[in-house]
């Protein structure tokens, strides 16, 4: 029996991940968390004793995302694989999650034979790389990154630079990127300047446009 733990800020998620998953007799959802503390409190709980086999990993979560648990997950249970699941596009964060150590990653909107075959591979010590990530993969590797090129100069940001990314261009104020992250104003508007240079976007508006170009097949 695989044993899953599924880490998402959204009952109604949790609950049709849940439901996809009992579709297969051989995996069983044992702990689910909505926080990133919460995650990590319930791999403690379980890892140690071998109760758990894989967790199922939104990336984003409130007061610790997704990447710091996965980072944090990997740190204390290196053993444990980690799937991550998410609605953001997967050229521009399948690359980051398994750099970081994620045994695959998931959309959201991939269908439930999917799904149950991911949970299982990366259970089994295998990796899930769906033929999207594995293109961007491809295209990661062969270098074409950064301001003014063709490629996607997301890949280039640090990870806290990328978190701040992210709450941007979801429309998030610098001081709502603060009281998320932890961090003073200030600091994140440094992180905003270095993203600006980085993808040559001049403001927020750009950046959010260049993020929708990015993101697209």
């Amino acid at each position: 029996m695989i044993n899953i733990l599924i880490g998402d800020d959204h009952r109604i998620v949790r609950e049709g991940i849940k439901q996809v998953l009992a579709d297969a007799p051989d995996i069983r959802v044992v702990a689910e968390a909505e926080t990133g503390l919460g995650v990590l409190q319930q791999a403690d709980a379980l890892a140690g004793g071998g109760g758990l086999h894989a967790v199922l990993l939104d990336i984003a979560l409130p007061g610790r995302d997704g990447m710091d648990v996965l980072q944090a997950l990997r740190l204390r249970w290196p053993q444990l694989p980690v799937l991550m699941l998410s609605t953001y596009p997967e050229k521009q964060y399948a690359v980051r999650c398994i750099r970081l150590g994620a045994a695959g990653y998931l959309n959201k909107s991939a269908d439930s034979d999917d799904m149950i075959a991911a949970v299982r591979k990366v259970a089994a010590g295998g990796r899930y790389v769906s033929a999207v990530t594995a293109e961007a993969m491809a295209s990661a590797l062969s270098g074409g990154t950064g301001k003014g090129g063709t490629g996607n100069a997301v890949d280039s940001l640090s990870h806290r630079e990328h978190q701040v990314y992210r709450l941007l261009t979801a429309g998030r104020s610098v001081g709502e990127i603060g009281t998320e992250l932890g961090l003073a104003s200030n600091t994140v508007s440094t992180y905003r300047l270095r993203i600006f240079e980085k993808t040559g976007a001049r403001n927020d508006v750009e950046l959010a446009l260049y993020a929708q170009r990015t993101a697209r097949p």
